[in-house]
């Protein structure tokens, strides 16, 4: 069965957006990538179809798309290789579809984790 994800990302101070496609065909998952970002772009270009399973399991830098973006992207805080992995994730059915979020706190902002 055939899934889909789209996910945009908001790199933030950047001002640059990327909008993650995932689509699963036996197994493997396509991205298609569009954004505003020319590094993101060039990484995008060398991805090939990813086998969802190996790249959820593997270690950080030994996944496809970190590889890629050690290679091409020049910040190391861009979220967008983490979107593309939870891409991967959803499309390939290892994941739910929930929204992530980094959010800086204010000095008066407190958060409760248990």
């Amino acid at each position: 069965m055939s899934d889909e994800c789209r996910i945009v990302v908001d790199a933030g101070v950047c001002k640059m957006r990327t909008l993650i496609t995932a689509k699963e065909d036996m197994g493997m998952v396509h991205l298609d990538v569009r954004s505003d970002c020319p590094n993101v772009l060039r990484m995008s270009w060398g991805l090939k179809p990813i086998c969802a399973y190996t790249e959820v399991e593997a270690n950080v830098f030994s996944t496809d798309v970190y590889k890629l973006a050690d290679e091409c992207i020049p910040h190391a805080a861009c979220p967008v290789p983490a979107g593309m992995i939870k891409a991967v994730e959803v499309a390939g059915g290892l994941g739910l579809k929930r929204d992530c979020c980094i959010h800086f706190l204010g000095p008066d902002e407190d958060v409760h984790i248990d």
